[in-house]
């Protein structure tokens, strides 16, 4: 349940810090006074979309905090122990912000997550039911979604079913696919084979094209090295006439002796002695080099054929060898992509069936199953709208007739809620038939039932009862309060008889300091209550009968 909740900068609030107990907490309040600005920030803490334009005037930044006390549920520790959050003593605080500059910060315990994590965990906390939520009711669509929330107990079936419809949807998008675009296919496909198979033919090697440059650079230029090599040879190794490194040699003798005599002479043999032996190195490799020297004229003409052959692939495919090869493993990809996928019509039309089957078996049970949660749930309804004065009513849930080979992304079922609210009347569509307050009084039902197997902490009702007056506002009360034995609930109305009905009563008000706007709440004693609910009964001008009948309603609750 939710324990303690802090709200700073929301709106028309600049600081509230609040405590909640179990059972029914119920918020009055004149409108506007800021009752719903309470709800919307424990929306904000399970998930809900924020927005810069929630922060209070003035302000830069908006925090919200909530402290939850959570029963061990098999789901929620699933998603808290996946997301990394440890809650010792079963104990949650959710802490969000949210700033001008667009930041929005979001911790549970501590632990950082975004806001589709925080829904996760929130949709296990609480379950917010607004005063316009029973317009779900007025949408056929969305009550499957309502029947499941009570069939699914184990919703494995139905996760096993959406993952075979995906591979059904995309397979069937391949076959018009493929219809609608062989030719283009086609010719994809055989340019990618060519390209590869060049490209793969070519055998190339990372950096040949500059290897295979720089040995036709000394082919092309062979006499001109072999000239060169041939004087550095001759000037350095000697001819008849003794070599430089003879000479040089000698030299290097004469500074030997005189280099005791002087450090200025030391130095001087020292840079001659280095010259030589340099030198030295030089004519052995200028010899070496003219041995390995040999003209290969078939090896020039090998060099330039291959060097046509990869100007030619890189004015096709990439400005060097790395780029040719970095594109041909691009295309290799993505023609083993479409080889795969290239499967004929036929076997294509045969996954299709398969998967056809599969949906069909696994529909086939859906439909069983929610059928039999329909059986259970009309009968449920029914007793419920029997203590919501609503004892002439027949509820009903209407299966639509299955096409064969007909799926939806959530089964093959198609559902409507049907309704006879009169003896006599035909059996129609809840949304066509029934009135206001007849649909706030299915939701309720429909809530009743789902607070024993949804296993959510708190549930909040947002002026649910509007619509309603009388015997049936008493009803709806005692209803409300009957959930309440199962969850913690808050709830926010204008009904006396229920506000009543709570354990325990928030009043909220705002005045205005300096200016500005300011909601301030306060919990009511038992005199207090009786001074509430005679506003509530009495509107403008409260009465001693008014104040009495206050009285009653609270000793009728009790």
């Amino acid at each position: 349940m939710l324990q303690e909740l802090t709200i700073d900068n929301l709106a028309i609030i600049d600081h509230l810090s609040l405590n909640f107990s179990d059972q029914m907490t119920v918020l009055t309040g004149e409108t506007g006074a800021g009752k719903s600005i309470i709800i919307d920030a424990v929306g904000l803490l399970v998930g809900g979309r924020g927005s810069q334009e929630l922060i209070r005037k003035g302000t830069n930044t908006l925090k919200i905090q909530g402290q939850f006390k959570v029963a061990s549920q098999i789901e929620l520790d699933d998603v808290l122990n996946e997301l990394g959050v440890e809650a010792p003593d079963r104990i949650l605080v959710v802490q969000r912000e949210i700033n001008r500059n667009g930041r929005n910060v979001i911790r549970v315990n501590g632990t950082l997550m975004n806001t589709t994590s925080l829904k996760r965990i929130g949709s296990r906390l609480v379950d917010i039911e607004g005063q316009n939520d029973h317009q779900l009711l007025m949408q056929p669509e969305q009550h499957l979604g309502l029947l499941d929330e009570f069939a699914n107990k184990d919703d494995n079936l139905l996760s096993q079913y959406q993952e075979t419809y995906e591979l059904y949807q995309s397979t069937q998008r391949k076959i018009n696919q493929k219809q609608a675009n062989q030719q283009q296919w086609a010719q994809r496909l055989d340019m990618l084979e060519f390209q590869v198979n060049e490209i793969k033919n070519a055998d190339l090697i990372e950096n040949e094209d500059v290897d295979l440059q720089t040995e036709q650079e000394r082919l092309n230029h062979f006499q001109q090295i072999n000239n060169a090599l041939q004087i550095v040879q001759g000037a350095l190794s000697g001819d008849e006439n003794g070599s430089s490194l003879d000479a040089i040699a000698a030299s290097m003798e004469s500074l030997e002796e005189i280099s005791t005599f002087d450090d200025e002479y030391a130095k001087l043999n020292e840079s001659v002695s280095e010259a030589y032996f340099n030198l030295q190195d030089a004519a052995n490799e200028a010899s070496r080099q003219l041995d390995n020297l040999s003209f290969d004229e078939g090896r020039l003409n090998e060099i330039e054929q291959r060097l046509n052959l990869i100007a030619d692939l890189e004015r096709k495919y990439g400005g060097s060898v790395t780029e040719i090869l970095a594109y041909y493993d691009k295309i290799s990809t993505e023609l083993d992509s479409m080889t795969e996928n290239n499967v004929t019509g036929d076997e294509l039309e045969t996954q299709l069936d398969k998967l056809i089957a599969k949906l069909t078996k696994l529909g086939g049970k859906l439909s069983k199953n929610r059928q039999k949660a329909a059986k259970t749930i009309e009968k449920e309804i029914k007793k419920q709208l029997d203590d919501l004065y609503m004892d002439k009513a027949v509820f009903e849930i209407k299966f639509m007739d299955h096409q064969p080979n007909t799926f939806y992304p959530s089964g093959i079922d198609q559902v409507e809620f049907y309704i006879q609210t009169n003896p006599g009347e035909e059996m129609g569509p809840l949304a066509k038939i029934a009135s206001g307050g007849e649909l706030s009084r299915v939701m309720l039902a429909l809530k009743t039932i789902f607070a024993r197997s949804q296993g959510v902490t708190s549930i909040i009702f947002d002026e649910v009862d509007t619509g309603v007056s009388g015997r049936v506002a008493q009803a709806i009360a005692e209803k409300i309060r009957v959930i309440a034995d199962q969850s913690q609930v808050l709830c926010i109305t204008h009904l006396p008889q229920v506000a009543a009905m709570a354990q325990h009563h928030l009043l909220i008000s705002k005045e205005v300091h300096d200016d500005r706007t300011i909601t301030s709440v306060d919990e009511l004693d038992e005199k207090s209550r009786v001074d509430e609910l005679a506003r509530m009964l009495a509107g403008a001008e409260v009465t001693q009968l008014t104040v009495e009948h206050a009285k009653e309603l609270l000793n009728m609750a009790k």
